[in-house]
């Protein structure tokens, strides 16, 4: 719908408008049209054509594309159709339908949008965008059938549309995720959305980002019918229903065009209940909006520290329109659509957004065997999550295997329990969990794994263990077989010891909870080949999951560059600084937990266990008591929350909540305390968040790391480092790398420990002034 193309030329053009055929033939044939059609232009994106019975179809098709996409020649044809159809007088309804089975119209062209330079651009793309489908909204009756992801721009389309049919399978969504990126729905949808499901429900959807499938779509009103889907007969069961939903989107044009049916009144009823009264008050009285703008706001605040800007202008474009009409909240929406385009924000996380679309390719090609069977050794909550992962239709089957009955039953448990949320929350039909089920086999024999082509080993982390359950895996595997560990710490390298095939062996780390987390970490060795590094990074890929690929080392990468931040909280916490001071200065910064909060999270243990080995490795960057405070948490049976205490004590039993300061850590943290630091609040994140930066920049200067961006999306989406600062190379890029050796330097003179020495390449770029990542 924003037509990048006219703006990033420097001009502004009324997109092109090509009138059907004649009234008196179009009653009685049916003609059609693409726009473009000189022979010159590229593939039409958008075809049009009028019925015998007065009903304009106009068919989405982008070319090439795998999903509709609002790009410039996608919305300049479509609009050129919608007016066209309002032309003709032989048309008295419009369709509006996508030859696509997962599409709608999937949002705007992120990357043609990113090409825009100033606020005003950003401003005058949106004011455009808004009176065109106002054109739309004030013309003939248009049936949107909604089917596949309409998203963003395509739901702000289909909102301004009369009538939305709405398929009802689980792939169909509708949605405004701007504020994902730090931005904002810009063509009218923070009105148009109030207007069709009422401030409450409007403010939830647009300031999370949220979706909604045609059952929930129907109910709050967003869509006004859903069409169930069919299944498999002549067609393929997807393109039966799109067949179906196409076909009674035009036969409701129809009956729209004949008055048979009339268009929606959009006033919303009273709901005569206590819970309705109030809706009612809180959307139109005064004080009732001033309260519910008051919520929003302070829940916005509590939520983003006030770091993320669109949220708040969400608000404000919402509030807008509400108190002072339509046209003013469009004004207010264009206007804070100019400021958000243009922010540090919003570039950073469209950074973070096109990094993911270059890691849906894989880097190492198409496998020669691609993996069919998968196999999970361990039912553990890392092994059921994986194996729930692998259950989505991509694999013909998979094998999870333990050594214990009870563990097989607890994993076989977790995985029905997720499944049946699915279905719960309408994302899966029963039928389909039954048939999800049925491709997985619990087992306690090797035996079933001989089919598999790869198998995912997630058992404790203990070098003799991994050897043994890869030895074992080995015996029972056919050869081509691949073994991935997902060793959060131990080096592959080590663990391909082990084996009689080590060509096969790599690193799979996951992070948990699996089916949550959308990173994976892939570690190759030099002896990984070149198909099992591809085979990895093909089935995450089919896992859903944002796939990075890092060299061997300890730690890794992810790991490697978590446990120096953790290592400085604890030496924050023998310097006196209290435990929530820490927790709340690294929230503000932007992390979603704190990190004395993250430590009880994986577990004393768990951290014990790897700065022990992180510490005896990298000896000269972990200086200070930080793992004798650990292991005396730990030889107390603070293992963190999942022992009820760690840092902090946490109420137990189903549904408990609340944790206080555990004063029996606070005692043993004492009994190593060290001279009180004084620094302000600014000061103690960023002794935190530099050696997590600069352990990362060691990593991209020994080539653990291929290239900054994969460090920045393994820092996002794996351990939480703030989106909208881009991960730590862009932060370093934009705090400035002289800067930041600046204060490193700074505080090794004041602690005395060698562990905010730069790194060799931070100490290069902050000479040079090259940041990491080049401007565009």
């Amino acid at each position: 719908m924003l037509n990048l193309a006219r703006l990033t030329a420097g001009r502004t053009v009324a997109p092109a408008t090509r009138r059907h055929a004649s009234s008196s033939a179009a009653a009685s044939t049916t003609t059609t049209a693409a726009v473009p059609r000189d022979s010159s232009s590229p593939k039409a994106a958008v075809v049009s054509e009028v019925r015998g019975d007065g009903v304009a179809v106009i068919r989405l098709q982008s070319p090439d594309a795998k999903m509709n996409v609002l790009s410039a020649q996608v919305e300049a044809e479509l609009f050129g159709a919608l007016r066209a159809a309002n032309a003709n007088e032989a048309v008295k309804a419009i369709a509006l339908v996508s030859d696509k089975a997962n599409s709608f119209l999937a949002g705007a062209d992120i990357g043609m949008l990113s090409k825009l330079e100033r606020a005003e651009q950003y401003a005058e793309l949106s004011l455009q965008v808004q009176a065109g489908l106002d054109e739309v909204a004030g013309g003939k009756p248009v049936v949107a059938a909604v089917n596949g992801v309409c998203l963003g721009g395509g739901s702000e389309v289909a909102m301004a549309c009369h009538y939305r049919v709405m398929a009802g399978d689980a792939k169909t969504v509708m949605g405004l995720p701007e504020v994902q990126l730090g931005l904002l729905p810009a063509a009218a949808g923070t009105q148009r959305l109030p207007a069709l499901v009422g401030l409450p429900k409007a403010l939830e959807l647009l300031l999370t980002g949220k979706s909604v499938r045609a059952a929930q779509a129907k109910k709050m009103g967003l869509a006004d019918l859903v069409v169930e889907p069919l299944g498999p007969g002549v067609e393929p069961a997807d393109l039966a229903s799109l067949h179906n939903l196409h076909a009674v989107a035009i036969a409701t044009a129809r009956q729209l065009g004949e008055g048979t049916l009339k268009v929606p009144s959009r006033e919303r009823r009273v709901k005569w209940t206590p819970a309705g009264l109030v809706e009612w008050a809180l959307e139109n009285t005064s004080l009732g909006r001033q309260e519910l703008f008051k919520r929003a706001r302070a829940g916005v605040l509590k939520k983003t520290a006030g770091n993320y800007p669109a949220p708040l202008e969400i608000l404000e474009s919402v509030r807008a329109g509400a108190e002072g009409g339509y046209k003013a909240g469009c004004a207010r929406e264009s206007e804070a659509f100019g400021r958000l385009g243009t922010s540090d924000e919003a570039r950073n996380l469209m950074s973070l957004y096109f990094a993911q679309q270059t890691l849906k390719r894989n880097r190492f090609g198409a496998p020669a065997r691609p993996t069919r069977n998968v196999g999970v050794l361990g039912a553990g909550l890392m092994g059921a999550g994986v194996a729930q992962v692998s259950l989505n239709g991509k694999f013909d089957s998979v094998v999870l295997k333990d050594a214990s009955q009870a563990g097989l039953g607890r994993g076989v448990a977790q995985i029905g329990d997720a499944l049946a949320r699915k279905v719960k929350r309408r994302a899966m039909s029963a039928f389909d969990r039954d048939t999800t089920m049925a491709t997985l086999t619990a087992t306690l024999d090797y035996g079933e794994l001989a089919r598999t082509d790869m198998v995912v080993e997630a058992v404790f982390e203990d070098l003799a263990l991994k050897h043994a359950v890869l030895q074992e895996c080995e015996a029972a595997t056919p050869d081509h077989c691949i073994f991935a560990s997902n060793t959060s710490s131990l080096p592959i390298g080590d663990i391909a010891r082990a084996s009689k095939r080590p060509d096969r062996v790599v690193g799979m780390h996951y992070f948990s909870p699996v089916d949550k987390m959308p990173l994976l970490e892939v570690i190759t060795t030099p002896e990984t080949s070149k198909e099992t590094a591809a085979a990895a990074v093909d089935v995450g890929l089919r896992q859903g999951k944002t796939v990075i690929v890092v060299k061997d080392g300890p730690g890794f990468y992810t790991t490697r560059i978590l446990g120096p931040l953790l290592m400085e909280t604890v030496q924050l916490t023998m310097e006196q600084v209290p435990f929530q001071t820490l927790d709340k200065c690294m929230t503000a910064f932007g992390f979603p937990v704190g990190p004395v909060t993250l430590c009880d999270e994986v577990g004393i243990d768990v951290a014990v266990h790897v700065s022990n080995y992180l510490g005896e490795i990298f000896k000269e960057r972990f200086e200070g008591d930080g793992v004798a405070v650990l292991r005396a948490l730990g030889a107390a049976g603070m293992h963190g929350r999942k022992a009820g205490q760690g840092f902090y004590t946490y109420a137990q039993g189903k549904g408990a909540k609340g944790r206080e300061v555990n004063q029996a850590a606070a005692d043993i943290v004492r009994l190593h305390a060290t001279t009180k630091c004084e620094l302000p609040t600014e000061d103690l994140a960023l002794r935190m968040t530099a050696r997590m930066v600069n352990e990362a920049v060691l990593c991209l200067q020994e080539g653990i790391l291929d290239n900054p961006t994969d460090g920045d999306v393994g820092a996002v989406f794996g351990l939480g480092f703030p989106p909208f600062r881009g991960g730590p190379f862009r932060w370093a890029d934009a705090f400035g790398a002289d800067k930041l050796v600046d204060k490193m330097l700074k505080f090794r003179d004041l602690t005395g420990f060698r562990n905010f020495e730069p790194a060799q390449l931070l100490l290069d770029h902050a000479k040079s002034g090259k940041p990491f990542h080049p401007a565009a």
